[in-house]
């Protein structure tokens, strides 16, 4: 498999919370993984907020964060385009996606174009989810819907 790991699943890999043990998997699974490059900056932002938040301590947020950039040399990294960008106003409008989310689509539709095969998005995002699917993304888990609405 080749996945595209949005924020919301990359953060899960760090931090333990509903959905890690899926994202394990999916990592297991993938012959290459990818993202694009404001990732960075999101799974950082996420970090901080989860010490804001309370919902992790300093000392585990730095470690998570610590571990993430260790694994960022790995990673697929997908750069923000003049392409990109375009392709992600387009989603924006279609689907409604909110700015970043859109970018994530972007990235991915771009990849699995350039690629000529099918990419996998890992995401725990409703939204970026359905819009996957409906741009003709594999997407992963493939039960987030029906797990988080029931």
């Amino acid at each position: 498999m080749i996945s595209y790991f949005d924020t919301s699943a990359l953060v899960k890999r760090y931090a333990l919370e509903t959905g890690s043990q899926a994202v394990y998997e999916a990592i297991a699974a993938s012959r290459l993984a990818g993202t694009v490059l404001i990732t960075r900056a999101e799974v950082a932002a996420a970090f901080a907020k989860a010490i804001r938040t309370a919902t992790l301590t300093t000392d585990e947020a730095v470690l998570c964060l610590s571990r993430f950039r260790g694994d960022w040399p790995r990673l697929v990294r997908l750069s923000v385009s003049e392409a990109t960008v375009a392709r992600a106003e387009q989603q924006a409008w279609q689907s409604g996606l909110r700015g970043y989310d859109s970018v994530h689509l972007a990235a991915a539709l771009l990849w699995q174009e350039a690629l000529g095969v099918a990419v996998t998005v890992v995401t725990y995002d409703r939204a970026l989810w359905i819009a996957a699917a409906q741009a003709g993304l594999a997407n992963y888990p493939a039960d987030l819907i029906t797990a988080t609405s029931s």
